[in-house]
C-alpha cells in the first residue's frame, strides 16, 4: 500500500464530525482551562505533548498574557430576569472580559453590548485580548427590544498569572524533513472556524502513524497568533527542518476549496495544493497576503517558512463567520471527509514527487510487446493512464519531477505516480 492508501484510511467524516461536536460546548480563548480541555481531548487520540508557557514570558516581540477563565457571566434586566447568559452560549461574553459586578442604566450599558444589525438573529464573536475591557454579545433584535431601566451585570472571571497552553505531536518518518500541520485552538463554540480544523488534524494524526511516511510530521494545536509566535520563539533551532507546511481551518463545509500560497509563492506545498485543486476542477488558489491565520507568523520574513493555508469557505467571507450561526449545522461529515482527502492528496505529492529518467529515451519504447497497453486497460481511467504513460516517458529526462509531469499532462498526480511505478517495473524508468 502507498502512503496515499494508508493515509486515506483515516478519512472518517462521521468520526471527525462527532469529535468536533464533542468539543463544541467548550469555551476556548487564547489561554485557560478551555484550551487545556480541548488539548486533553486531542491527546486522547494522539501522543500529544502539552506545553505550558508562563505568563510574562517574552516570545519574539510579544509577551505571554495573563490567563483568563470564566465561572459565570450574565445580565439581569430591570425586572430581575437574566436577559443574557454566558451559560446559554459562550459567545455571549466578549473573550477576555475583565471582572465586573455593577448595576447601571441602559445608556451606560449599551457601549458594552455588541450585535449585528445586518444579521439580527445571530450572536457575534468578539474579543478583547490585549485591551482590558468587558462586554456582551447578543442578537440585534434582542438589543433593540431592551427597555429602559437599571441592569445588573456580573462577569465572574479571573485574569491571573498562569500560562499559555499548546499541544504538539511529532510523527517520525524515514527522514528528518518535516511537514508542519497547524490548527488554532482559541475559538469558543464555532464549528467551521476552529473545530473542523482541529478534528481533521486529529484524524490525520491518527492515520499518519500507520502510513509509513517519508517525511516527519509535526502537528501543532495552538492558540491563534500568540500560540504560533510562542512556538516559533521556543523552536528557532528546529524550524530549519520544516520543508513544507499548511494551516487548516474552515474545512467542514462544502464550499471551495480555497488555498492561500505561502510567502514563497512557488514552494512545493503551494504547487501540491494548487495541483489537487486544479484536478478537481473547482476552487481558488490565491497569492500570499499578510492577514489571516497563523500562516502569516510562519511566513514572517525572519522565518519565511513554506506554510500555506487550506480552507473550504474563505475566512472572513462566508456569512456565518465569527457568529453563532457557525454552529454544527454548518459542517457535515461528507465535507470533512472530502477536505481530509484533498489534504492527503497534497501530502502524497510531497511524499512521492521525484526525478526519473527513461532507460530508452531514443524514440518511444514499444509498449505493446511489453503488455503495457493491456496493463492499463479496462478501467474508468484507461484514457488518462494511457496519456500518463506517454507523458511520463517523454518527460522522464532527469529534469522533470512527477509533479512537473502531472501539471503538464493535466492529470491527477496519483495516476502519474502509479504509471511511473509500472514503467519502472518494466525497466523503462530509473531514479535520476
Amino acid at each position: 500500500m502507498t502512503f496515499l492508501d494508508r493515509a486515506l484510511a483515516g478519512a472518517d467524516g462521521d468520526w471527525m464530525y462527532r469529535f468536533a461536536a464533542s468539543l463544541y460546548p467548550i469555551c476556548r480563548s487564547i489561554t485557560g482551562d478551555g484550551v487545556r480541555a480541548t488539548l486533553r481531548a486531542v491527546g486522547a487520540h494522539l501522543p500529544l505533548t502539552i506545553h505550558e508557557v508562563p505568563t510574562g514570558t517574552a516570545v519574539l516581540d510579544w509577551t505571554v498574557p495573563r490567563e483568563w477563565n470564566v465561572r459565570e457571566a450574565w445580565i439581569r434586566g430591570p425586572g430581575g430576569e437574566k436577559i443574557v447568559d454566558f451559560a446559554a452560549h459562550n459567545l455571549h461574553l466578549v473573550s477576555y472580559s475583565v471582572p465586573v459586578r455593577a448595576r447601571m442604566p441602559l445608556a451606560e450599558l449599551r457601549p458594552h453590548l455588541h450585535s449585528l444589525p445586518d444579521r439580527p438573529d445571530w450572536i457575534p464573536y468578539r474579543t478583547s485580548y490585549y485591551d482590558e475591557n468587558w462586554g456582551f454579545c447578543l442578537p440585534h433584535r434582542q438589543l433593540e427590544a431592551l427597555p429602559e431601566g437599571d441592569y445588573e451585570v456580573c462577569i465572574d472571571a479571573a485574569l491571573t498569572e498562569g500560562s499559555l497552553s499548546y499541544g504538539e505531536c511529532l510523527v517520525s518518518g524515514r527522514t528528518t524533513d518535516e511537514v508542519l500541520l497547524s490548527a488554532h485552538v482559541c475559538h469558543p463554540s464555532l464549528a467551521n472556524d476552529n473545530l473542523s480544523g482541529i478534528a481533521l488534524l486529529t484524524a490525520l494524526g491518527r492515520a499518519l502513524a500507520d502510513a509509513s511516511p517519508r517525511c516527519s510530521y509535526r502537528l501543532l494545536f495552538a492558540p491563534g497568533t500568540i500560540g504560533s509566535i510562542t512556538w516559533l520563539a521556543r523552536n528557532r533551532e528546529r524550524v530549519g527542518n520544516i520543508r513544507h507546511g499548511v494551516c487548516l481551518s474552515c474545512v467542514g463545509d462544502g464550499a471551495g476549496p480555497y488555498y492561500k500560497r505561502s510567502r514563497q509563492g512557488g514552494a512545493p506545498v503551494d504547487r501540491a495544493f494548487a495541483h489537487v485543486i486544479a484536478t478537481r476542477g473547482r476552487g481558488e488558489v490565491a497569492d500570499f497576503f499578510p492577514y489571516g491565520y497563523d500562516e502569516r507568523q510562519y511566513c514572517s520574513p525572519g522565518f519565511d517558512l513554506p506554510v500555506g493555508l487550506f480552507e473550504r469557505s474563505r475566512f472572513g467571507v462566508f456569512p456565518q463567520y465569527h457568529t453563532s450561526a457557525d454552529d454544527l449545522s454548518l459542517i457535515a461529515p461528507e465535507h470533512l471527509a472530502e477536505s481530509y482527502a484533498m489534504v492527503v492528496e497534497a501530502l502524497d505529492v510531497l511524499e512521492s514527487d521525484r526525478l526519473l529518467v527513461g532507460t530508452r529515451p531514443h524514440g518511444e519504447p514499444q509498449l505493446g510487446r511489453r503488455g503495457l497497453y493491456q496493463a492499463i486497460g479496462g478501467d474508468a481511467e484507461r484514457t488518462d493512464r494511457q496519456m500518463a504513460m506517454l507523458w511520463v516517458l517523454n518527460l522522464a529526462d532527469g529534469r522533470h519531477t512527477l509533479l512537473d509531469m502531472a501539471e503538464r499532462a493535466r492529470l491527477p498526480f496519483r495516476i502519474v505516480r502509479e504509471t511511473a511505478a509500472l514503467l519502472e517495473q518494466h525497466d523503462l524508468l530509473r531514479p535520476a
